[in-house]
């Protein structure tokens, strides 16, 4: 649970999207014992609805559906929202494992799995979602805005405005990672680094989680991300946040 403003306490309202009536029902009583509101769907369609009907802290989502391309879904997810995302994959299915992080997701499980760990899950998720989206406390997280070569990083909105205008949405982890970039500018950070400064710290996440989120960023702030200019690779050594940082107040 977590404190507004205004003091009223929410509870996070949990999207389940899963096939299995069964795991729906154990998911469903399991997370709600634990103090979470729960909503469980069995298709895309339903989730759609849902997500439109509903205000969805944290979505979990199958990606066999069957019939239905869970990539195709986790896309359409992230292009519309920066809600948290996690996955529930195969024990095989590294490929999506990869490619669902690539895509934006959160975080990932893979069957079988324990309640326990998906509330665990979830609750990292939610720890890490709070952290950033918390009121600023000091003269540093005052700052209302972030420019670089062009872009402008809303950090109230956590949105991007590109050159041309164009508002793009950040997942939570490139959103994270953004920040930490523009935190050390022109400096060289190893990945440990970024780890530390972005918060990808979790357990059994890909350990190239840093090298997926940049690959993202790139796809989004660069001209030619196969020839990065802002976003640099320092072989051996890191990254290179190679642009000046304006903050704006």
């Amino acid at each position: 649970m977590s404190e507004t403003s205004t003091g009223v306490v929410t509870v996070p309202h949990i999207l389940v999207v899963d096939d299995d009536p069964d795991l729906r029902e154990l998911l469903d009583e399991y997370l709600r014992n634990n103090d979470l509101r729960v909503t469980t769907v069995a298709s895309g369609r339903e989730m759609t609805s849902a997500f439109d009907r509903e205000t969805i802290d944290l979505i979990v989502l199958d990606l066999r559906l069957p019939g239905e391309d869970g990539m195709q879904l986790a896309r359409q997810l992230r292009e519309r929202t920066s809600v948290p995302i996690v996955l529930l994959t195969g024990k095989a299915d590294e490929a999506d494992r990869v490619m669902g992080l690539e895509l934006g997701a959160d975080d990932y499980i893979t069957k079988p799995f324990s309640p326990r760990e998906v509330l665990a899950r979830i609750r990292a998720v939610l720890r890490r979602y709070q952290v950033q989206t918390q009121a600023p406390s000091s003269s540093d997280d005052e700052r209302r805005a972030l420019r670089f070569a062009g872009w402008e990083l809303n950090l109230r909105t956590r949105k991007l405005l590109a050159p041309d205008g164009r508002t793009l949405l950040l997942g939570n982890g490139e959103f994270n990672l953004l920040i930490a970039f523009c935190r050390t500018p022109q400096r060289v950070m190893s990945r440990d680094q970024l780890l530390s400064l972005s918060r990808l710290y979790d357990a059994e996440v890909y350990d190239r989680a840093i090298d997926v989120q940049i690959s993202r960023l790139r796809r989004k702030i660069e001209a030619d991300p196969s020839r990065p200019q802002i976003i640099v690779t320092e072989r051996g050594a890191g990254y290179v946040f190679n642009a000046p940082v304006q903050t704006v107040y």
